[in-house]
């Protein structure tokens, strides 16, 4: 499926997801981020919306039998297990689609603030004394008279 195609998709679901907000659908890779507030929740992927997840709303996806989004590498297949498939029923029923989407944006929040908090703070760069201009660089911006 092409990017247009699911950028296409993600902008039904996101007219569907009006009451959270502005959803923006934007290009991600060969498929199309969904953002509300500037926070990705999910993202369009070979015809499947893909949500965030956390240990508050994975076992949903699991007992309803979805699993990560994942990718083949030449040597091994690689699992995002931050983002689960979304099932087909709540893809057509727009209450439940709207509740696991807000549960999804709950989670990237909570994944953004996680990450932000993880990084550490910047130290102040060290004052360095003023070093004395080289003869050569005091000559040059001497006027002549």
């Amino acid at each position: 499926m092409s990017w247009q195609a699911e950028k296409a998709h993600g902008e039904e679901i996101a007219y569907q997801l009006a009451p959270l907000g502005k959803v923006e659908v934007v290009r991600f890779f060969s498929g199309a981020a969904m953002r509300l507030d500037g926070v990705m929740f999910g993202f369009m992927s070979r015809g499947s919306l893909f949500l965030r997840v956390d240990d508050v709303n994975r076992p949903a996806f699991v007992a309803a039998g979805m699993g990560p989004f994942s990718y083949e590498r030449p040597t091994r297949t690689v699992a995002l297990e931050g983002y689960y498939e979304t099932p087909a029923d709540v893809l057509e029923d727009a209450g439940a689609l709207f509740d696991w989407c807000r549960g999804a944006y709950r989670a990237a929040l909570l994944a953004g603030a996680q990450k932000r908090n993880a990084r550490p703070k910047a130290k102040p760069a060290p004052k360095s004394e003023a070093k004395p201009k080289p003869e050569a660089a005091r000559k040059r911006t001497q006027r002549r008279p």
